[in-house]
């Protein structure tokens, strides 16, 4: 992984949201780095998907600017915003379930107008190899374990060779051999393709310990940001969102 000091690829500056008067973000700015990972933590309810909404075009911000090397996204289209690199999973695995594993990694090529498909189905043979699922490319998605559809949704956001991916709860509720294979793919994209990760997880140890940077949001707005054991060691932190031990 990078240090944490490189150069800006991603940077969010004074993000707000509102919905029906309600504040869901506000005033949020930090960056995210070339070929890092940042963890972004916090409470139920502090606006973290909706930041990753955000980036990812699905939401426009009611104030704010985001900039994807140097270019202003703001208020892009998602599909317009995967051309430029920026992909996502989400909370529950998206795949289509009636497509074979291997099908499902060619949904993002689709909109190319001359598909080679020979690179095309190398590529996919090999991020299915990556993941671990080289010998369920045939299967249909809906016969493969929650597990297995985590991983598959995974592979297809590297299908297009991405600048970032941003990741939502990516390991909640798996198994911990998935985890493990998910940690280790992550960490293996960044050293050898380059691309930078954007992830949200309650699970906060293995967050620590992957990322370079680390945000935590609290009632929609930056607690603190900085190096993972020095965000989770700040006040704010503790009080907001991880509690005190009785110890």
């Amino acid at each position: 992984m990078s240090a944490a000091g490189g150069a800006p690829l991603l940077s969010l500056d004074g993000i707000g949201k509102r919905f029906r008067g309600v504040i869901a973000v506000r005033d949020v700015s930090f960056s995210v780095p070339d070929r890092a990972v940042v963890g972004l933590i916090g409470p139920n309810g502090s606006g973290k998907t909706t930041l990753l909404n955000i980036v990812n075009g699905v939401l426009s911000p009611d104030q704010g600017e985001i900039r994807l090397g140097g270019a202003a996204t703001t208020g892009r289209r998602p599909s317009d915003l995967a051309a430029l690199g920026i992909t996502r999973t989400f909370q529950a695995a998206r795949v289509f379930r009636t497509l074979t594993a291997m099908q499902n990694l060619f949904v993002p090529l689709l909109h190319q107008r001359a598909l080679d498909r020979g690179p095309a189905r190398r590529r996919a043979a090999d991020l299915l190899a990556f993941v671990g699922l080289e010998r369920h490319a045939d299967r249909v998605a809906s016969e493969l374990s929650g597990g297995q559809q985590r991983l598959l949704e995974f592979a297809r956001t590297l299908v297009t060779r991405p600048r970032i991916v941003l990741m939502d709860e990516p390991f909640a509720g798996v198994h911990p051999q998935i985890k493990t294979t998910l940690v280790r793919c992550i960490r293996e994209t960044v050293a050898q393709e380059g691309a930078s990760f954007l992830i949200v997880s309650h699970e906060v140890p293995d967050l620590v310990a992957m990322s370079d940077q680390m945000v935590c949001l609290v009632e929609g707005a930056v607690a603190a940001r900085g190096l993972p054991a020095e965000v989770i060691a700040q006040e704010k932190v503790i009080d907001g969102y991880l509690g005190r031990s009785d110890a």
